[in-house]
């Protein structure tokens, strides 16, 4: 039989280490990442270690809304609201072991976008083209390069501000969709809680 509790607990526990660590998402050595997007609310990543396709959840907790797939099972998602106060949330997970960096993120873009296609609440999406590896790789640069201001090992979500106002600033009126995930993976790196190789290769 399932332990739905079990899974959950991992669920939560991946969700808040990585807050404090995620990477975000995601990978630990790649091995899948988490997204949680709670709607009116926040939006933000956090790996899941060894969490099956499936994304089960407890369904004394939650109630299932739907949920599809993308890049044959390598991305899945689940739309889900919380029974206790009918919160609703989107659980992604991303399988990308063996991919390059910027090969976990188009999966990552693919995953999140047939997730947003297919949520139940309205969803706000990044502006821009989708972000060319080049600029990925100059947004973690202007992360980093930011972060340098905070001790390392400053938790991913305290620098969160300051990365995301460094990268806005300097793509201006030419955003591209991704700098989100690149400043996040930059705040993950310099918090100690995901391995530099997940930076795009320029950036490390």
């Amino acid at each position: 039989m399932i332990d739905f509790s079990a899974i959950e607990r991992d669920l939560i526990a991946a969700y808040t280490g990585r807050l404090e660590r995620r990477r975000r998402r995601r990978r630990i050595s790649g091995a899948g990442a988490l997204v949680i997007a709670v709607a009116g609310v926040f939006a933000t990543v956090a790996i899941a270690s060894d969490i099956g396709p499936n994304l089960q959840l407890d369904p004394t907790k939650w109630t299932i809304l739907g949920g599809g797939s993308t890049d044959n099972g390598r991305g899945a998602y689940v739309h889900a609201t919380r029974i206790e106060d009918g919160s609703q949330s989107t659980f992604m997970v991303e399988h990308d072991a063996g991919l390059t960096p910027y090969a976990a993120f188009l999966l990552h873009e693919r995953t999140k976008a047939a997730a947003d296609a297919t949520s139940p609440v309205p969803v706000s999406p990044e502006t821009g083209p989708l972000c060319a590896q080049a600029q990925l790789t100059r947004a973690e640069v202007v992360a980093l390069r930011a972060l340098g201001t905070f001790p390392p090992g400053t938790p991913a979500d305290v620098t969160r501000g300051a990365a995301d106002k460094a990268v806005a600033d300097d793509f201006g009126d030419t955003p591209c969709r991704g700098l989100e995930y690149a400043s996040e993976q930059a705040r993950l790196v310099y918090a100690g809680t995901e391995p530099r190789p997940l930076l795009m290769p320029g950036a490390r």
